[in-house]
């Protein structure tokens, strides 16, 4: 057998585990990239998913492949990391799909959208229902090849100054909200507000917003909003999951040799693994210390999620009559979510009830 196609049959991942990699690695050239990311350093949950992705990348070559990491705002602004992949002004970012939808809104769909799946139904429909393959075409378009690279899991629903008890509290309300939520707060009275994380808190604290959602406890905690802004609601009816992205300059992956395009895969798909235990491990302690300091946490009024649904479906059939991709992949989407819930509504729903009311 040529020596190539022994590499190329047997992957990356089982020349590592069959202990040839050095004379792999010795073969390949050195590759060197710039990843950045639209998350600060602070936040090491986010930020961290994408140097997990590069530690990795280096561990499985030998350090052969070298990836610069660097944080929002050091070479690139937080939202502006599309641009700069797509430019080949660097090679790769760790972003969030649905911060670009004004560029495409089905780029939602590739992240999440207000009523939509949650982290498991999005990695099912990712990684064996399609959905990767319906963004590969999307963003080849753009020059870009994705991968999942990181989840949020099902997101708090934000912090208020004020108690909301009804539909009324979100008129007029100033909320820093991202993705399509904010379209739908915007219908139901409310004004969002798009303001990086690095921000947020300055924007709370000067009375320049009334609310503000972001993540996760473990990272909302650590950002204090809930001193300004005691009321924490749940959950985030905009952010069921939240799946982020690695964006690759297609030029440069076509530039690498196979192998190395599947480190990147192989990489990339720890990292997702990752981010979402980190948080779902994190969270707890979290929310213990939030009510221990003083946080109000209170269920999402029933009249605001029926609101906001009728809402989001009415939103998303518009974007149907307008958009091409939305056209075409909300479908397939949408099926997909109904078929899952046909099954979890017995399985994970039903368990995850029932151990709620027993455990004490």
């Amino acid at each position: 057998m040529q020596r190539r196609d022994f590499l190329s049959g047997v992957g990356i991942a089982g020349i590592l585990a069959s202990g040839m990699a050095p004379a792999v690695v010795m073969a390949q050239q050195n590759v060197r990239w710039r990843l950045v990311s639209s998350y600060p350093k602070s936040l090491e949950t986010a930020y961290g998913c994408g140097q997990d992705f590069a530690t990795a990348v280096h561990k499985m070559t030998g350090g052969r492949f070298q990836i610069e990491y660097y944080a929002a705002g050091e070479i690139v602004p937080a939202f502006g990391v599309f641009d700069a992949v797509q430019q080949g002004t660097v090679e790769a970012a760790h972003t969030n799909p649905y911060y670009y939808i004004g560029k495409n809104e089905a780029f939602a769909l590739d992240s999440v959208i207000p009523f939509g799946m949650n982290t498991r139904m999005m990695n099912a429909w990712m990684y064996d229902g399609g959905g990767l393959e319906e963004f590969r075409q999307l963003y080849a378009r753009y020059g870009i090849v994705n991968f999942p690279m990181g989840n949020t899991g099902a997101q708090w629903g934000g912090w208020y100054r004020k108690e909301i008890r009804s539909l009324e509290d979100l008129k007029g309300l100033k909320m820093r909200i991202g993705n399509m939520g904010g379209q739908i707060l915007s219908r139901l009275g409310g004004l969002p507000q798009a303001i990086p994380a690095a921000e947020i808190y300055q924007a709370l604290e000067k009375g320049t917003i009334d609310a503000v959602e972001w993540t996760e406890p473990y990272d909302d905690q650590k950002l204090g909003f809930h001193k300004i802004a005691p009321y924490g609601y749940y959950p985030a009816w905009w952010e069921g999951n939240s799946q982020n992205d690695l964006y690759v300059n297609v030029k440069a992956y076509n530039a690498l040799p196979n192998e190395y395009q599947e480190v990147v895969r192989i990489a990339a798909s720890e990292a997702h693994v990752k981010m979402i235990a980190k948080y779902d491990a994190r969270n707890p302690e979290a929310l213990r210390k939030l009510i221990g300091e003083g946080a109000k946490i209170q269920r999402m009024p029933k009249d605001i999620m029926d609101a906001a649904y009728k809402a989001a479906l009415a939103y998303f059939d518009e974007l149907s009559e307008r958009n091409e991709d939305w056209r075409r992949i909300y479908p397939k989407y949408r099926r997909f979510l109904l078929d899952e819930y046909s099954w979890f509504r017995l399985a994970d729903i039903s368990y995850d009830q029932y151990m709620a009311g027993v455990l004490r």
